[in-house]
């Protein structure tokens, strides 16, 4: 678990042709999402169209900075 109480979040290498990135890159800034978050919201559409989303997945992360904690 991490400080704010969620698990932490799993790392994956991917390798993807260089234009399909673009393509993707692109289609990711013209959401306004990181090019990681894009990949995480087709991924769990494709999950829940397909009828295997898990039931209880975790939010993604919302987007910018994490809030600063106040100090303990």
């Amino acid at each position: 678990m991490s400080g704010a109480g969620r698990a932490e979040r799993k790392q994956v290498l991917l390798r993807l042709d260089p234009q399909v990135y673009e393509a993707l890159a692109r289609w990711a800034g013209a959401e306004l999402r990181s090019t990681n978050a894009q990949i995480e919201y087709l991924l769990r559409k494709a999950l829940a169209d397909a009828g295997r989303l898990p039931a209880n997945p975790a939010p993604i992360p919302p987007r910018g900075r994490p809030r600063k904690l106040p100090p303990s």
